[in-house]
């Protein structure tokens, strides 16, 4: 028995590691690579750790130049961490009804919700859901836990949806400009 539990202990490690997810949006082409791009996107938005802006290596032969190349994966990545958020949205609507999840997080030793709550209810105090998608255009930065901690505060779905799509957009649009100023300096 005891030698099938490293066996397991690999496994669960294999499966929890999501890398390979990234490979398979790096490697991603042709319209099974969007929708491989949809589901990385979706799943990032409230469960996968990483970043957002690996799908924009994905070498989608779709036969479009470089520009409609980008604006297919921006459009479909938004539209699925759009998605996912709202689904990360729910999931918060219903952490926050329940009294379980609020006291274990707050006994957490890092109180993340004191925390996040702070700083999104800055954030929602000074730009709303404006200030939503700003927050979100920020490159590299894994943004699940801001997604969360806005999702326990507000209650339009619709609107959480908009400044999430407009959000994931943004940011790979300053990523993309971030890395064709850098090629330019060059």
């Amino acid at each position: 028995m005891t030698a099938l539990l490293p066996a397991f202990d690999l496994a669960l490690a294999a499966w929890l590691d999501f890398s390979w997810m990234e490979r398979a949006v790096e490697h991603a082409t042709g319209w099974l690579g969007l929708v491989i791009i949809f589901v990385y996107s979706f799943l990032i938005a409230f469960a996968l750790p990483g970043v957002s802006e690996v799908v924009l290596a994905a070498p989608l032969n779709l036969g479009l130049d470089y520009a409609g190349r980008m604006t297919v994966i921006i459009l479909v990545s938004a539209t699925g961490k759009a998605l996912g958020s709202v689904f990360a949205f729910h999931i918060g609507q219903e952490a926050k009804d329940s009294g379980i999840v609020m006291r274990w997080l707050r006994r957490s030793p890092v109180d993340i919700v004191a925390w996040s709550e702070k700083q999104t209810m800055n954030i929602a105090r000074k730009w709303g859901y404006g200030g939503l998608a700003i927050a979100l255009c920020v490159p590299f930065f894994p943004d699940t836990l801001s997604i969360y901690a806005f999702s326990i505060l507000e209650e339009d779905y619709l609107k959480f949806a908009g400044a999430t799509f407009v959000g994931s957009a943004g940011r790979l649009l300053v990523t993309l400009a971030f890395f064709h100023g850098a090629a330019t300096l060059l």
